[in-house]
């Protein structure tokens, strides 16, 4: 009777246990000026069953819309995506309770910051309305200092209403942090930059920049899990190009695109990511296709189409794969709702599995560790 006792315990405390392990932080940021939104919100998601609840939320806190977390889960940092006096703002996170205390706010000097990244020296922000790129330090505290750098993109493309000045749409750090990677929609390029973290002033150094398909317009980029190739989505044309990379340089080796053959309509290409396993990747495209395509990464780096399907709302801006890769979660910014897909991770295709959550134009998904 004891050992059965001391069993029950154990099988008990090993399921407690393995059901911790399936929770994970999911904070999203949102837009606040056009619907009901307080800016950021944490929730609690179980990976095994798509399940989930609101933990907590910020206050006051105007257009946080793209997110980072710090390496140490201590730390979020949010855009301030405002035209006239764009801003980066700092937060100190429980991840157990998902508290978020406000630190502080910093000009960026440039408008409409849209994404921003972070390591334990810097917090850097592409700035979409200016056309830059702005270099944060980071305090003791965590909170952010006053701007290091702003680095200038200069230039235009051949698309005369959304190409007539730089657009700076994403930075990104090489797999090594020795670059900084940053796709400018409105120049056609792809910069890169040496990353001299220590440095007091000029801590992005251009090394050199790729041009891409005229009128094109780059948007997001992701390294795949061995860090030798990038992919680059493009926001105007839907086009999908592959590179290898190696020591802050780019070479084409292909293209394809997240648009149907036989596809009418506007198109807006938005966010692409790799599976946690590496082997498949996701693109969506807005526009009036609303859709999510899936290919397969094959041995040589190339891309093998698997499935397009629709992401069951409207303005899929970004979207995330949980750690576990069991589901993919898709934020619309205009039907207001992050729509939950579970993976296939032998096929990568999608399936819907009638779940969302319901939310004020979520323009950012972050997964992190309880």
């Amino acid at each position: 009777m004891k050992k059965n006792y001391f069993y029950l315990l154990f099988i008990f405390a090993l399921t407690t246990i393995q059901a911790q392990e399936n929770k994970l932080n999911l904070i999203v940021g949102t837009y606040t000026k056009s619907c009901e939104s307080k800016g950021i919100y944490v929730y609690e998601f179980d990976s095994k069953t798509g399940e989930f609840s609101l933990k907590s939320n910020s206050e006051n806190i105007s257009n946080p819309s793209y997110l980072t977390v710090s390496s140490d889960n201590k730390f979020v940092y949010s855009v301030n995506e405002i035209e006239k006096k764009g801003a980066a703002s700092s937060f100190k996170f429980d991840s157990k309770s998902g508290k978020l205390d406000f630190l502080n706010t910093q000009e960026a000097k440039a408008q409409g910051p849209c994404y921003i990244i972070n390591d334990d020296k810097s917090v850097i922000t592409a700035n979409y309305s200016s056309g830059s790129i702005t270099v944060f330090g980071k305090n003791a505290d965590g909170s952010i200092t006053d701007v290091k750098q702003v680095v200038q993109h200069t230039g235009k493309s051949i698309n005369a209403n959304r190409q007539a000045t730089p657009h700076a749409h994403m930075v990104y750090f090489s797999p090594d942090k020795k670059y900084v990677l940053a796709n400018d929609l409105g120049t056609d390029k792809v910069y890169l930059y040496q990353y001299n973290p220590n440095s007091r002033t000029e801590v992005l150094q251009l090394k050199n920049s790729i041009d891409v398909k005229p009128g094109s317009g780059p948007r997001h980029l992701t390294f795949s899990k061995d860090g030798k190739q990038v992919y680059l989505l493009q926001e105007l044309d839907g086009t999908l190009t592959s590179f290898s990379y190696a020591n802050g340089s780019l070479k084409k080796v292909g293209e394809t695109t997240v648009v149907a053959s036989d596809f009418k309509g506007d198109i807006g290409s938005a966010d692409i990511h790799i599976s946690p396993d590496g082997k498949f990747l996701y693109a969506t495209n807005r526009g009036t296709a609303n859709d999510i395509s899936v290919f397969k990464i094959l041995k040589n780096g190339k891309l093998e189409f698997v499935q397009r399907t629709s992401t069951l709302g409207k303005g899929p801006r970004n979207f995330t794969i949980d750690p576990t890769g069991n589901f993919l979660l898709v934020g619309h910014q205009y039907t207001n709702d992050i729509v939950i897909f579970k993976r296939d991770a032998t096929t990568g295709s999608l399936v819907a599995t009638g779940k969302k959550i319901e939310l004020c134009s979520p323009v950012c998904l972050v997964f992190t560790k309880i």
